[in-house]
């Protein structure tokens, strides 16, 4: 009787000792189980669209605990919690702009004609038997060229996403398409700002790692490129009929001209160019307003654009860019392509990201990230261990700081010497931390990417997670490869010593 009060003691000294600098790992993973536990509920309870809505409750509840747990079981302050806080700021509150400036170039686009002239001209010139493996290679390109699997997604993700849902495609399966096409384009770039930033973290020459990138990503998105060619032609094509409904609706509602590919024209113009990816998008944004204005005369009455002033021109103009438009053109698919959140369509997106933002910040000051990516280091012995290590720790971390550049920088540091220990090249670390980073943020629903990508195609992250072949497929050539080079490496090994 007198020994449980000495137990509960031990117990409680344990795990709150406020002399550690770091939390133990029992409750370093606590915010992790909430998250993940809250996340199966509300998946078992409501279903799987309803994530997005309770999303940054979560996150923010998650941010709460992590801090009473950081003040109750270490001697870390106040400060630490702050300096993490700007840690994952600085990496997150740039994506705001950019998520503000995609919701004015979805809603100008649409109303200037560009997405609706690229429906057509893409219903007229793809085939539906092979769209999705088409709509992959398009969007693999435009990445390339521009550096940027967002503005890809945002700008012909959209165009080929209404594409696939005339055709008859389910969303998760053009989505998947859409992304993967995009991702692998971004990976192989030299203008991708991800791709830059994993070679400059691990000190490895740009074209080096793209070269090294190769290992895996060719093979991942030649597999994917096959199963979407295999899923394309065993779709069952929408009626002809429903088709033509759909086009003669476009035809009847907007001005379908060549003229309106002059401005995703300009865009990729404007990324090769370097100019910036905000001041792009802005620019894009007001070339589609121009749009609205020459090219789309006919949709002055909808609008409410018929009025006599420039003052009324701009009051009507800054309600489109912000508040966007709903449509009602009597076909009902068309109806749901046409309308447009604008900027103030952004606004759950943008709440979703700032409480990223905190949950992750309030991870990083403190400690808990440490302490759960240095319990992946221990027992490492083996190429192939390492970098499944290192993959796991950057999905990990991904999926903890909802910030893919903030886990490029924290799990290349934190390897760098495990792999100058172990003598592997640091080629194979800046390739690991993007097949188990940049390439899987897009399918954590809380990550920037994915509530970006998930907001962007109208699509749920959960919904199109199966359907994103190449970034499953990434992170999993990757282990892969690790363990075919270290056992052909045991093999050299044992013919010299039999030899």
């Amino acid at each position: 009787m007198h020994h449980k009060p000495i137990v509960t003691g031990k117990i409680l000294k344990k795990y709150f000792d406020r002399n550690r600098e770091n939390p133990t790992l029992s409750v370093s993973i606590l915010p992790l189980v909430f998250l993940v536990v809250t996340l199966l509920g509300i998946i078992i309870f409501q279903g799987a669209d309803h994530v997005s809505d309770y999303s940054p409750l979560i996150l923010f509840s998650g941010g709460c605990l992590t801090l009473l747990l950081c003040l109750l079981t270490t001697r870390r302050k106040w400060r630490h919690l702050w300096i993490g806080l700007v840690k994952s700021s600085r990496q997150i509150l740039p994506c705001v702009p950019i998520l503000m400036c995609i919701g004015a170039v979805a809603a100008t686009w649409m109303l200037g004609g560009v997405v609706p002239t690229m429906i057509c001209y893409g219903l007229e010139f793809l085939q539906p038997g092979l769209f999705l493996m088409e709509a992959c290679v398009i969007c693999a390109l435009v990445s390339v060229l521009s550096g940027s699997s967002w503005t890809t997604i945002a700008t012909i993700g959209v165009a080929l996403m209404g594409i696939g849902s005339v055709m008859g495609y389910g969303e998760g399966w053009v989505a998947g398409a859409i992304i993967s096409g995009a991702y692998f384009g971004d990976k192989v770039s030299p203008l991708s700002d991800t791709t830059v930033l994993a070679s400059s973290t691990c000190g490895v020459g740009l074209f080096s790692h793209i070269r090294n990138l190769t290992y895996t990503t060719v093979p991942a998105i030649g597999i994917t490129l096959l199963a979407f060619t295999a899923v394309s032609l065993m779709h069952t094509p929408v009626a002809e009929a429903q088709e033509a409904a759909v086009v003669h609706a476009l035809h009847r509602t907007f001005n379908i001209t060549p003229w309106t590919l002059l401005i995703p024209l300009l865009t990729i113009v404007l990324l090769l160019c370097r100019l910036g990816t905000v001041l792009t998008l802005i620019v894009s944004a007001l070339a589609g307003l121009a749009g609205v204005f020459i090219l789309q005369p006919q949709l002055f009455a909808t609008l409410g654009m018929d009025g006599a002033g420039w003052l009324h021109w701009l009051k009507v103009s800054f309600a489109m860019v912000f508040t966007g438009t709903d449509f009602t053109t009597g076909d009902d698919t068309l109806d749901a392509l046409a309308s447009t959140g604008g900027v103030v369509g952004m606004t759950e997106t943008i709440l979703l990201v700032l409480c990223g933002m905190f949950f992750g910040g309030m991870l990083l000051g403190s400690g808990i990230i440490n302490t759960l990516t240095r319990s992946f280091q221990k027992r490492l012995s083996n190429r192939g261990e390492v970098v499944t290590a290192t993959v796991s720790s950057g999905l990990l971390v991904n999926s903890c700081t909802a910030d893919q550049f903030l886990s490029i920088i924290i799990t290349g540091n934190l390897y760098k010497g495990v792999y100058r220990r172990a003598a592997i090249d640091p080629k194979v670390l800046s390739r690991s931390l993007e097949d188990g980073i940049s390439v899987t943020s897009v399918l954590i629903p809380w990550n920037s990417c994915g509530v970006t990508q998930s907001t962007v195609l109208g699509v749920a992250t959960l919904t199109y997670l199966p359907c994103c072949l190449f970034n499953i497929l990434s992170p999993a050539c990757s282990i892969g490869l690790a363990y075919l080079v270290l056992y052909r490496e045991r093999r050299k090994q044992k013919s010299r010593i039999t030899a």
